[in-house]
Order: C-alpha cells, then structure tokens, then sequence
C-alpha cells in the first residue's frame, strides 16, 4: 500500500444496500462478503438511477464512535441525485472534507482490501469517523490484478 496523499473531496450522495456490522470477532468480514454477494447476484448497481460513473462505492459511516464500534457499510454507486430511491435500498449523502487517499494494489479475492485497512488502523491518522470509503473503477476490473482507492475522512490539521 502506497503511503496516503492528503486531498480535499467535494460531497457526494450514494445510493446502495447497506448493513449494520462491527470489526469485533471477525463480523464485519462475514457481514461484508455476504453484502458484496447480494451485490453482485442481485444486480444492484443496474438498479440504480442517475449515476455518474460506473464505479462501485463502499461506505463506511454512521460510525458509533470508532473502528471498535459498530458502523454502516454501504455498497453502492455514485448518482446526481436522492429523489429516486429504488424500494430496499438508502440514499447517503458524503460529506466532503479532508482526506488521507491510500491505493492498494494486489489481489481482491486474497483480501488485499481488508489488508490495507489493517494497516490504516495502526496508523497515527487523525480520523474524524464521518464517512470513508472505496472506489472500485476502471482498474478494479481485475479482480486479481486490482487497485482500488480508499478515502479515510481526516481531521483538519
């Protein structure tokens, strides 16, 4: 994992299928690869109206006070707007603000992503626990050979 760049996002709003988890006793791994197979089987992000990219989008927020509580993971896409919020599914609006960007390069079925934030934990950031999140792009494709970029919401200095 490359070390992270500072950036400053705009908002954006999600929509996407969500799950209530926790890291403690491995429960947020199981809750997530079971959200991701609903994901995949169901055809969510076809579901979604007015996205912006063909990026899928996971979330991490409503955070109960940090990484050791329980959270929302959400999984979903990028849209212009939330006035149109398919049956069974949340509308989430990120709020913009500082940023640590880190990239992860490897391979998705061998846990590359949960690796990277194994080690986001052990750093010294100043995390604001709003919302962090995913992209899983263009180069996301490859589910061997990915990169994926991941934003964890910062203190201003």
């Amino acid at each position: 994992m490359d070390q992270p760049v500072s950036i400053e996002k705009q908002s954006f709003k999600v929509i996407g299928i969500s799950v209530r988890t926790t890291n403690e006793n491995g429960q947020a791994g199981k809750d997530l690869g079971a959200l991701w197979g609903r994901f995949m089987s169901e055809g969510i992000a076809a579901q979604i109206p007015g996205q912006v990219d063909a990026s899928v989008y996971c979330l991490y927020t409503e955070y109960e006070k940090d990484h050791t509580r329980p959270y929302t993971a959400v999984l979903g896409c990028a849209v212009k707007s939330l006035d149109e919020i398919p049956q069974g599914m949340s509308g989430y609006n990120v709020p913009g603000g500082n940023f640590a960007k880190f990239s992860s390069r490897g391979n998705l079925e061998e846990g590359m992503v949960f690796q990277a934030w194994t080690e986001i934990w052990n750093t010294k950031l100043s995390r604001a626990y709003t919302t962090d999140f995913e992209i899983y792009g263009e180069k996301a494709k490859d589910p061997k050979n990915a990169e994926v970029d991941i934003f964890v919401a910062v203190n201003k200095p």
